[in-house]
């Protein structure tokens, strides 16, 4: 799950703080700041890709316009996370954490806590996991819940771009594969497969606005997230 920088409340054009009157209005300042993708699952979206609560507003209504509750969701994150009663220090979050090393994807699609975490830790992650429902397969979810799928041909296209890279590594191919990686989305996968190439993970970690770079080193390598429980 790739960890991300919201930023302070975005300001309107007198330089004043942005006051929402409908929490939906925020979504092109989130676009901004994070691009058009989940910021659960990765699933790169355009229209359906939603204004997500994190403390959900039924049970928070005072958090409805609050930019600080505020990330972007699929139409399966959304549905999946619903109204659960979310208690932050529960989960691990992309917008606080270094979810990066929460997660481990392989090519079977399937999203698992890394196995390295402490215990308090891995609970977390798998019930990051359960909330918005990264375990889901086509034998435990509607059939309308493509994630899975979409996550075992990203990976095999991931792959392909790093066989081919190997026979044509030069500057244009490289960025060519960015270009590739930023249209199908799912980052984790892409900062997976490539590695150990420190390189083409920098180029990853710099190709998505909003990107927490500050989670890597200079090799692409994770660092602890200020301020995270990771």
């Amino acid at each position: 799950m790739r960890p991300v920088v919201r930023g302070d409340v975005p300001l309107d054009k007198h330089g004043n703080p942005k006051r929402f009157k409908r929490y939906q209005n925020a979504r092109r300042d989130l676009l901004d700041r994070l691009g058009g993708y989940c910021s659960y699952c990765e699933m790169k979206l355009d229209a359906s890709l939603a204004v997500e609560h994190v403390q959900p507003k039924k049970q928070y209504p005072a958090l409805e316009l609050s930019w600080a509750n505020l990330l972007l969701g699929c139409s399966n994150c959304n549905s999946t996370k619903s109204d659960t009663d979310v208690k932050l220090a529960d989960y691990l979050w992309p917008d606080v954490d270094h979810t990066f090393c929460a997660f481990v994807y392989g090519e079977d699609g399937v999203v698992r806590s890394n196995p390295s975490l402490a215990p308090d830790l891995a609970e977390k992650a798998n019930a990051m996991i359960t909330l918005v429902g990264l375990d889901k397969t086509p034998h435990t979810s509607k059939s309308s819940d493509r994630r899975w799928q979409a996550r075992i041909e990203v990976w095999s296209i991931a792959e392909r771009a790093k066989e081919r890279l190997q026979r044509n590594d030069n500057e244009d191919f490289r960025e060519q594969v960015v270009e590739t990686a930023v249209g199908h989305a799912y980052w984790s996968i892409w900062m997976t497969v490539f590695a150990d190439d420190a390189d083409m993970r920098n180029r990853l970690i710099r190709a998505l606005p909003g990107t927490a770079t500050d989670c890597f080193d200079e090799q692409g390598q994770p660092l602890p997230r200020d301020g995270g429980q990771l």
